[in-house]
């Protein structure tokens, strides 16, 4: 097979060309002081903040998750908020106010609806985990500087101890019909994975704490070391057999990846769907006025121009209709191991020169100077099989230490034109550009971070960038449209299994036979989206978010009313929100303490553009 690594050499001029621009046309990383002395502030910017400061102090204090006293504590703290918040007078604010106010508004209402997901997951499990709230309210009774009873804590970490064991049990080895010695003990009630799953994650969750809270007084307590020292290290052992069990036994871990949570990224792939009333809530919060069966239909709209556009990239490259012949050459134009960090260097750069061509965008001298770049463990890559961005782009590449066929999964994964597609989606003037934005305005924003700005954004760019040749090659068509597919199906995939319609192992084999993923690239991608890790919508932030901005472009810009450059600087330097939000802002649209009327975004999208024929 036959190994390229010509073309992240061809990109050095490319690059150096953009370093000259960049430093002429800004020769020094400090700002113009008096623009930022000058901008636009928002009434409650300071609210906001003390919100958050608020938030990080209880959150720090009640750091049993979700012990009695946390829920109890968390439910008021946003409860109170709410109310506190309604009593400022909403007409009297300024626009930028006003988008604040609904904002958190918006924010308190959703925590409050997580408490009550929680609360009702949490009942689901009463038989697995009946022991939670007496174990985690140990460490809420040294959080309140109680004085210890030792004698009393021994007895309670004894008795739990017990009943761990008995649950461990009666789930391995439960009674069997007719067998009248173990008629006395109740029948164990059918267990799903998905339920076992969570209670086994929970389990080592309670394991942590209980450990934190026996370390702050075990040798420094003789009393609490003599008395409890003994039935600690037998709960310990209890609990991690317990989860070990759930995972082994119902969820279906081989024995020698099920004992411990570190594992989850090696048996199978389970998730906790929320159902369609939790993606009605989540949809609320992400104020997206469409429900998960048109967000379905969109999605496959989209998939279906990307396929026409692949085919036609197919049929440049020789392959005619063939377009999966087509991705699978372009695969085998990966970079030989060692060079896949310069071939990234040289990418960012080719992007950035791209922009520099244009006045799209402010990219400023420090962005493009402080980005660093990072290899990714072998473990994560379980996880994440491409590179990822941000502060730092962490490169996806094959170590030593893993097997053939792993090597070669990554190596094609990460090919050239694949990642030329996406590098810019991951630094400038993609999620390290946003970064650098939101630290630097209206940084209180950060608070309601949500996908479909932050993914969104790498997305719109994406496809801005196709709409502007910058994918010249038929080559790099097919990278581009991989990730464009991949994120139609990533909607489509994902809403389905939160509604029940699909599981993971479809998941895995619907991004192999409609993205052509490699398997086990795709069951990174399907684990990453269901381990628990992003919340459930995350996954349809990137294309869902990239069309409501496609659909304001065409409003403000297309229109007239702003130039590309305005456009671009204003969505970075208002801050993370709604992509609804940052509508309501730039257009000025009437608010009310509920936010803007809905937007049907997808009514206004301007149409895809076509590849040019040559």
């Amino acid at each position: 097979m036959k190994l390229i690594y010509s073309l992240a050499l061809s990109f050095a001029a490319t690059a150096a060309a953009a370093q000259a621009h960049a430093q002429a046309a800004d020769s020094s990383s400090v700002p113009n002081l008096t623009v930022l002395v000058a901008k636009p502030t928002s009434e409650l910017e300071s609210v906001v903040d003390r919100f958050n400061t608020d938030l990080t102090s209880i959150s720090r204090r009640y750091d049993a998750s979700d012990s009695p006293a946390q829920r109890a504590r968390m439910r008021e703290f946003y409860s109170t908020w709410a109310r506190r918040l309604s009593e400022i007078d909403f007409e009297k604010l300024s626009q930028e106010g006003k988008v604040d106010y609904v904002l958190l508004s918006n924010y308190l209402k959703h925590q409050i609806a997580l408490v009550d997901r929680r609360e009702k997951q949490r009942s689901e499990m009463a038989t697995l985990i009946p022991f939670a709230d007496r174990l985690l309210a140990l460490q809420d009774s040294r959080r309140n500087l109680t004085t210890i009873d030792s004698r009393a804590a021994s007895s309670t970490l004894a008795a739990i101890a017990a009943q761990v064991d008995t649950l461990r049990t009666s789930i391995e080895a439960p009674p069997t019909p007719g067998d009248s010695a173990k008629k006395s003990q109740p029948r164990t009630p059918k267990i799903s994975k998905t339920l076992a799953n969570r209670a086994a994650d929970n389990v080592d969750q309670i394991r942590t704490v209980v450990g934190s809270w026996y370390k702050y007084y075990d040798g420094y307590d003789p009393s609490f070391s003599w008395w409890t020292r003994s039935p600690y290290k037998r709960l310990d052992e209890s609990l991690k057999k317990y989860a070990k069990t759930l995972r082994e036994k119902v969820v279906g871990f081989k024995p020698s990846a099920g004992s411990d949570s570190s594992s989850a990224n090696e048996g199978p792939i389970i998730g906790d769907p929320i159902s369609g009333e939790g993606l009605k809530e989540d949809l609320r919060y992400e104020m997206i006025p469409y429900s998960p069966e048109e967000l379905i239909a969109i999605a496959e709209k989209e998939y279906a121009f990307s396929l026409s556009e692949m085919k036609k990239a197919a049929r440049a490259m020789g392959f005619g209709d063939n377009w999966k012949a087509a991705v699978e050459k372009v695969k085998d134009t990966y970079v030989e191991p060692g060079k896949q960090p310069d071939l990234i260097r040289d990418l960012a750069r080719q992007a950035e020169a791209f922009f520099d061509q244009h006045d799209w965008v402010t990219i400023p001298k420090l962005a493009r100077e402080d980005w660093r770049m990072e290899m990714m463990t072998p473990e994560r890559q379980r996880v994440a099989p491409f590179f990822l961005g941000g502060e730092s782009i962490l490169v996806s590449y094959p170590t030593a230490d893993m097997t053939e066929e792993e090597k070669m999964m990554s190596l094609r994964g990460n090919n050239p034109h694949f990642s030329h597609a996406v590098v810019f989606h991951e630094l400038n003037p993609g999620h390290h550009l946003q970064g650098f934005m939101s630290a630097r305005y209206n940084s209180h924003r950060r608070l309601f971070s949500t996908p479909f700005w932050s993914e969104g954004q790498s997305l719109y760019w994406e496809m801005f960038l196709w709409d502007h040749g910058f994918d010249a090659t038929p080559e790099d068509r097919v990278g581009a449209l991989f990730w464009r597919m991949h994120r139609s199906a990533r909607i489509i995939f994902s809403l389905d299994f939160h509604l029940g319609k699909m599981t993971p192992e479809q998941a895995v084999k619907f991004l192999v036979d409609t993205v052509d993923f490699e398997r086990a690239n795709a069951e990174g991608e399907v684990r990453r989206s269901f381990n628990g890790s992003y919340p459930p919508l995350y996954q349809i932030g990137y294309m869902i978010g990239g069309l409501e901005l496609r659909a304001l472009h065409k409003e403000l810009v297309d229109s007239g009313k702003m130039t590309d450059r305005a456009f671009h600087d204003a969505v970075l330097q208002g801050g993370p929100m709604p992509i609804a939000m940052v509508r309501a802002r730039l257009e000025n649209i009437p608010l009310t303490r509920d936010g803007p009327a809905p937007w049907r975004f997808a009514d206004a999208l301007p149409p895809p553009v076509p590849a040019p024929q040559k």
